[in-house]
């Protein structure tokens, strides 16, 4: 479990393709400081599980199934990749719940930048997610907790201050990147809670 706040901004070693799964070894310093093999380690969002490690880097297993689900099948050696730890029970949970298993791929469709140097960023989104974002909820982005600020049929917009765009992949995606979405565990319960309770409108006024 994480909380989208990012720790470091790694960079990609080596993506090494073996059959259809792959090798991602990633260079970074902070979050392999207490690191151990079988730990999990967040890359864009996206949960990974250590498998190697030395004095300046990291490596992991990347399935057939990640590297469809999410955009880690696409960088290349030098792209930068958020990272991020496990939370502990000890610490602040400054953003929310984070699981690190992606939804979807979205894409950058907008940037705006606002004269105190933030930048609204519009995401394209599949409708199979969008359900779940609300305005002011908050939705995570390449590993990153972000308030959703708008909402429509084809995605959404999130504000990014100066130092989010300083210190995590969000600050260099350009127009038409992708970027790996993980949408609030929460409204996806209450929705898995719900079905069967709720009867459909045809139902309802067939009763009353």
């Amino acid at each position: 479990m994480f909380t989208g706040i990012v720790e470091e901004l790694g960079s990609v070693r080596s993506m090494t393709v073996n059959g259809s799964s792959a090798r991602l070894e990633i260079e970074c310093k902070t979050v392999i400081e207490d690191a151990r093999i079988g730990d999990s380690i967040s890359v864009n969002g996206c949960c990974l599980t250590v498998v190697d490690l030395d004095a300046g880097s990291w490596a992991a297993d990347v399935h057939p199934e990640t590297l469809d689900r999410t955009n880690l099948g696409g960088v290349q050696p030098g792209d930068p990749v958020n990272l991020e730890r496990p939370v502990r029970l000890e610490d602040r949970l400054g953003g929310h719940l984070v699981q690190g298993h992606v939804d979807a791929v979205g894409s950058v469709t907008a940037r705006d930048m606002d004269p105190d140097g933030s930048t609204v960023m519009t995401i394209a989104a599949p409708s199979a997610i969008t359900r779940y974002v609300v305005e002011k909820g908050s939705i995570t982005v390449d590993g990153v907790s972000l308030t959703v600020a708008r909402v429509d049929d084809g995605g959404f917009a999130v504000a990014l201050i100066p130092h989010t765009l300083a210190v995590t992949t969000l600050g260099s995606r350009e127009l038409g990147e992708s970027v790996n979405l993980e949408v609030d565990v929460v409204a996806k319960y209450v929705e898995r809670l719900m079905n069967g309770h709720i009867r459909p409108d045809s139902e309802r006024l067939g009763n009353s």
